[in-house]
């Protein structure tokens, strides 16, 4: 091993001076809660990104055809069978979707009325094969039935076997709006809160009947692939033909998936400033531990050491500190991110509450997913800007002069 290399982690393990062992001991430290912190918030936005999508896929259709007015009845009638012998396809089913107000009592919510097929719905929606096979069959023809997400049950004060009322808006230029008592047959839970509390499902005929030409018909498409919806839903744009509306899961959110990416850059950033901020104390210990080993220095120099040698020495010094930092912060972030699921109850059993509002943030616990990527990438960020802080004082002392060193000894 170089003797650069053999002086420069001697000087880690180093216990001589009390105070310039302390400020590299806290600057070890600020770099290990810094790094871990940036792993744990990375972990839980990626975990709150991951739980989002898969329930939000759960209740939407991975990709969703909106069959616009003036589509030729033949394109309309073969475009099913079309899709489903598409490459990646793995189901279809209609769809036809309107809006309005639901009511009991005093107390009114906005509605997204959805018709479905309870035989084809099944095959393209997740949420839907969660449901029993008796509460999904309840919805016939003309039964004025109607399955409500928990959260619009909740907010109404309705359970099933209850009647609500429709408010469906005015179809034409002075019409009234028309009221219609539905019975409620059940409630769904897909465990996304947005979605519950606007989620109304009903027979698509009884919606078609409802939305008298108006409202949203379309196709509901499952593919085999999440990731691969966007790509498949490009392809089919080129061939379906106009007046068919083309749009796939990360579309359709498109909003949210923006602005969590946003907030993950942002929270990155900061987070990394702080890093910066812990690594850059290690130039104020190498500042200190040179003016500390002057006399050391000189003695180097004299004996025939180089400048670059020298230079090597606190480079080292300064990067073993960052290695050392960078890998208790590592450690130490993905032992709180594995096991914030024991963490987080044990914090609300502390404190006396709730730290995550389903209401507030769309799930009620705080998932974690680290990721090797980001991992890699938090590292190579905290070993470059430790490395960065060792250059100027490392620099000083490979151009302090022996014999005005020696001279003050």
């Amino acid at each position: 091993m170089p003797f650069e290399w053999q002086i420069g982690w001697r000087l880690v393990r180093s216990r001589r001076g009390g105070f310039v062992s302390f400020i590299a001991g806290a600057s070890m430290l600020g770099i290990a809660l810094g790094v871990a912190a940036l792993v744990i918030v990375l972990s839980v936005v990626n975990g709150f990104q991951r739980e989002v999508r898969d329930r939000m896929l759960d209740a939407v259709p991975h990709i969703e055809l909106q069959l616009l007015d003036g589509v030729d009845p033949e394109v309309r009638a073969e475009l099913p069978a079309k899709l489903r012998g598409w490459p990646g396809v793995r189901a279809v089913a209609p769809f036809v979707q309107l809006q309005g107000l639901l009511g009991r009592g005093d107390t009114l919510q906005a509605v997204q009325l959805r018709g479905i097929d309870p035989a084809q719905e099944g095959a393209v929606s997740t949420l839907a094969q969660r449901l029993p096979p008796a509460t999904l069959a309840a919805l016939q023809p003309g039964s004025r039935r109607v399955l409500l997400g928990r959260e619009l049950a909740r907010s109404l004060h309705v359970q099933a076997g209850d009647d609500v009322t429709l408010v469906r808006p005015a179809l034409q230029p002075g019409e009234s709006p028309r009221l219609l008592a539905l019975h409620v047959a059940g409630t769904v839970d897909s465990g996304h809160y947005e979605f519950d509390k606007l989620l109304a499902l009903m027979h698509l005929d009884d919606v078609a009947a409802l939305a008298g030409g108006q409202g949203t018909r379309g196709l509901s498409v499952r593919v085999q692939q999440a990731e691969a919806a966007p790509a498949i839903a490009a392809a089919l744009r080129d061939v379906v033909g106009p007046g068919i509306g083309i749009a796939d899961w990360t579309r359709t959110n498109r909003g949210w998936f923006e602005s969590v990416q946003i907030q993950k850059r942002m929270i990155g950033i900061i987070l990394a400033l702080i890093v910066a901020v812990a690594a850059f104390n290690l130039t104020s210990t190498l500042v200190m531990t040179v003016v500390d080993r002057r006399g050391d220095i000189a003695i180097l120099r004299t004996l025939g050491a180089r400048p670059a040698s020298v230079m090597a020495i606190f480079m080292v010094q300064g990067a073993a500190s960052g290695v050392v930092g960078t890998a208790a912060g590592l450690l130490l972030g993905l032992a709180v991110a594995l096991n914030l699921d024991r963490l987080i109850p044990a914090i609300e059993a502390l404190v006396g509450r709730r730290l995550i509002d389903a209401q507030v943030y769309l799930i009620d616990h705080l998932p974690s997913d680290p990721r090797a990527s980001e991992l890699l990438w938090i590292a190579g960020v905290s070993l470059a800007l430790s490395l960065a802080a060792t250059l100027y004082p490392s620099w000083r002392a490979a151009t302090l002069k022996p014999a005005e060193a020696l001279r003050h000894e």
